[in-house]
């Protein structure tokens, strides 16, 4: 009777390893669509892929302009900003180009270097680009991201999603993806031993 029962029990807890196994395999499976389908596109998109170094040749603020504070909504409100611009020289072909913070920038107003995400108090923007005009003018070199193609002639201070902060987005399914199917082959080999056994 007491046999009974421990081996009831061990096939239980080895259907619930069975199935965590194969739950933690599923949901790597849906993460690994979902970054396919999101993080992977943007990363092929973007021309921008060689790093070189720019050195800042002019950093100016221009009279305010208006941009929308996010994006993907028609009825959206505008409100008005200080526009920066950033001249930098190309160590890579030595041309003057306007610099961009990301490529997400270019996009959203591409007559300015940084776009704020959003208006919470006009003063705290204006002096956080100001803030940032004054660091480009402080360092005068740093490394920035060209279009080796030639399709873009400007260039972004930082990409959007970089090689690194892919390769750490695929990091985690795969972690999943490698614990499920350990647990599932252990749940198999507890099942033939527990067989062979029987067998014996």
């Amino acid at each position: 009777m007491l046999g009974k029962k421990l081996v009831t029990a061990q096939k239980r807890g080895e259907t619930r390893a069975l199935c965590l196994g194969l739950g933690m395999v599923a949901c790597s499976m849906m993460m690994y669509f979902f970054i396919g389908i999101t993080i992977v596109p943007f990363y092929t998109k973007s021309v921008w892929t060689t790093e070189t170094v720019c050195k800042v040749l002019k950093a100016n603020i221009k009279d305010k302009v208006f941009s929308p504070n996010s994006k993907g909504s028609e009825d959206e409100e505008i409100f008005p900003y200080p526009c920066l611009q950033v001249w930098v020289n190309l160590t890579a072909s030595g041309q003057e180009v306007m610099l961009y913070q990301t490529e997400d920038t270019l996009e959203r107003n591409p007559k300015c270097s940084y776009v704020p995400d959003k208006l919470e108090n006009s003063k705290e923007v204006k002096a956080r680009i100001e803030t940032i005009a004054s660091n480009f003018k402080k360092y005068e070199t740093f490394p920035c991201y060209y279009d080796p193609g030639g399709t873009q002639t400007n260039v972004i201070l930082s990409r959007l999603y970089p090689a690194k902060g892919l390769l750490f987005a695929f990091l985690w399914p795969t972690l999943m993806f490698t614990g499920g199917c350990l647990i599932i082959v252990l749940v198999k080999i507890s099942q033939y031993v527990s067989v062979l056994s029987a067998w014996q």
